[in-house]
């Protein structure tokens, strides 16, 4: 793994922060008819299929042994399903922009994993790094939480938008130990997609609930959004840069996201700044940079 980051990297940094960036306010233009299991369904088959012409234009290798597949079916329960599912109940009741601020502390959490998994301590850095980028998404949601009308909402958007960081931040594990066993991201987001897709298939069935689709220009400009930029160009340089510098440094990439997607959600969905939502996103943005500054090892 390289310890300088190349001119690749940083391409590859920066497609991924300004697609998934943006990505939140289309997120929300999702919601509202369809069931949001349903639109993550359509969302990822459409992937799919973007993936698998991809795959086989390549000649890409899609034939793995059962080890495999296992490894395959936790990536796309964790990271092609749950956690988008998750996130999309979270924007119901949140402002695109608050759910960005939650998912940047999937930098902590990452770095939290990997000293686990190292049976490690995390160092002081880290934990005053995670307990300030706690307390700044704590202080954005409290105009919400501490609201009598949208008290119980925004503890709900809350919760799921950080089980949902957890589900990431689970799935970059999994694919990392993925691309160690010699599979391209490719072959591995492949199958990823169609075990997140069958999971999903398999969840709507058990839920009784059909098939729906709302045919209006808002809904499929986000979803072909959401399916090629969000999903397949975007997932493909992450999981091209976790392999090449690591869980933590493009962990780090998430710390961005809260930056273009408030912007937007103040343009486009009226969010309102106070002071605690201020200071919230200062000490979100100062947690991960004391959690990330200076070398970063491999998660």
């Amino acid at each position: 793994m390289p310890a300088v980051m190349t001119r690749l990297d940083y391409l590859l940094y920066g497609v991924v922060v300004a697609i998934w960036g943006s990505s939140w306010i289309a997120l929300r233009m999702q919601l509202g008819t369809v069931e949001p299991e349903i639109s993550v369904l359509w969302r990822f088959a459409l992937a799919l299929s973007f993936m698998l012409v991809w795959a086989l234009v390549k000649r890409e290798r899609l034939a793995f042994p059962l080890a495999l597949h296992l490894r395959f079916m936790a990536l796309g329960s964790l990271l092609f399903s749950s956690n988008f599912v998750l996130f999309y109940y979270a924007g119901l009741t949140t402002p695109s922009g608050l759910l960005a601020v939650v998912f940047s502390l999937a930098s902590i959490v990452n770095l939290m994993i990997g000293a686990a998994l190292s049976r490690r301590w995390p160092s002081a850095k880290l934990a005053l790094g995670g307990l300030i980028g706690a307390l700044g998404s704590g202080l954005m949601f409290a105009p919400q939480i501490i609201g009598q009308e949208f008290g119980y909402n925004a503890l709900i958007g809350l919760g799921f938008s950080v089980f949902g960081t957890l589900c990431f931040c689970a799935g970059n594990v999994v694919a990392t130990s993925v691309q160690r066993r010699n599979v391209s991201v490719l072959s591995s987001t492949v199958w990823g997609m169609v075990y997140g897709v069958l999971s999903l298939l398999i969840l709507i069935l058990i839920e009784g609930k059909s098939l729906t689709m709302e045919w209006t220009v808002p809904y499929w400009s986000a979803l072909v959004f959401l399916a090629f930029f969000g999903s397949v160009v975007a997932f493909s340089c992450y999981l091209t840069l976790l392999g090449r510098i690591g869980a933590a440094r493009a962990g780090y990439s998430t710390v961005l996201f809260p930056v273009i997607a408030l912007g937007l959600s103040t343009l486009l969905e009226g969010y309102e700044w106070t002071f605690p939502a201020i200071a919230g996103l200062g000490f979100v943005l100062i947690g991960n940079f004391i959690v990330l500054r200076g070398p970063a090892k491999a998660a």
